[in-house]
């Protein structure tokens, strides 16, 4: 259980919309765990910034919050304001904000063993009760599958008028054939796809640079083909990518020369170029 005790949504909602100044929401989805996702709205955030934009993410993986460790906010603590919750800023700027279930636990390995309506109540908490004040775009990182949290998910942002989802993959048959049932949730729920990201394309040799296709290639583009869908590029595997989110490191600042570099670029203007589409 988490330890901080909070006003009712209701009453927040009631009174303002914390979401009212969040111009841009994009979800980042996968019908299975472990492909990335949690890396791909950290870096897809450091993108943004680094093109002049403020943003937020709400991590809503509530079994597994990587991000606060991603971004070197792990040992931070959420405060309240008249508003609700106060995220957690991530560099001196404000220029990321962060909230996470990982911010409200007593101890960072406790298990969250909640069932359904409890989580989902904490769902439409972190919806409704964060004071993100003015965001360019709100990331909202989910946990894996199509299950209740997702449509808790999907429900209290509805109000709201999100961009759309992004959904990851990996290149193997059976990442892919797990994001295929993730694209009819969005197709179920009315949640517009901005999109299909490969992560794990190819591995890029710290040494050479050269990259070889260590889980095959090109799954997710075939899948976005046939699905009608823009495929927002592919982001090979790069030793050194893992090691800046183990140490809570800007990646994209310290190694701008690699084409794990180049690949989240590439979605990050795609993205800005969508937004601005949807202004």
């Amino acid at each position: 259980a988490y330890s901080r005790k909070c006003k009712s949504s209701m009453e927040v909602v009631e009174e303002r919309s914390n979401l009212a100044d969040v111009h841009h929401i994009v979800l980042v989805l996968s019908g299975k765990g472990g492909v990335g996702k949690s890396t791909i709205s950290t870096e897809l955030a450091l993108a943004l910034r680094h093109a002049g934009k403020k943003v937020g993410i709400l991590d809503v993986d509530l079994c597994g919050p990587s991000i606060p460790r991603m971004l070197n906010a792990q040992n931070k603590d959420v405060h309240q304001c008249d508003a609700g919750w106060v995220p957690v800023f991530v560099d001196q700027e404000k220029t990321i904000s962060l909230m996470s279930i990982g911010f409200l636990l007593e101890n960072s390995d406790d298990a969250v063993v909640w069932r359904g309506p409890k989580k989902n109540a904490l769902i439409k908490q972190f919806v409704c009760d964060v004071a993100w004040g003015e965001l360019d775009f709100l990331i909202v990182d989910t946990p894996p599958g199509t299950s209740d949290e997702h449509i808790s998910v999907v429900e209290n942002l509805r109000q709201y008028n999100p961009d759309g989802a992004i959904l990851v993959t990996t290149p193997q048959a059976v990442s892919v054939g797990d994001v295929r049932r993730e694209l009819t949730f969005c197709k179920k729920t009315g949640l517009h796809i901005l999109g299909i990201i490969e992560n794990m394309s190819g591995f890029v040799c710290p040494h050479c640079t050269e990259c070889a296709n260590i889980f095959s290639k090109g799954g997710g583009e075939e899948l976005a083909k046939q699905a009608g869908v823009p495929f927002l590029g592919s982001v090979p595997l790069d030793p050194r990518l893992a090691q800046s989110l183990e140490e809570g490191k800007d990646f994209l600042s310290t190694f701008p020369q690699s084409a794990a570099f180049e690949a989240i670029q590439h979605i990050a203007e795609q993205i800005l170029n969508n937004s601005a589409v949807n202004v």
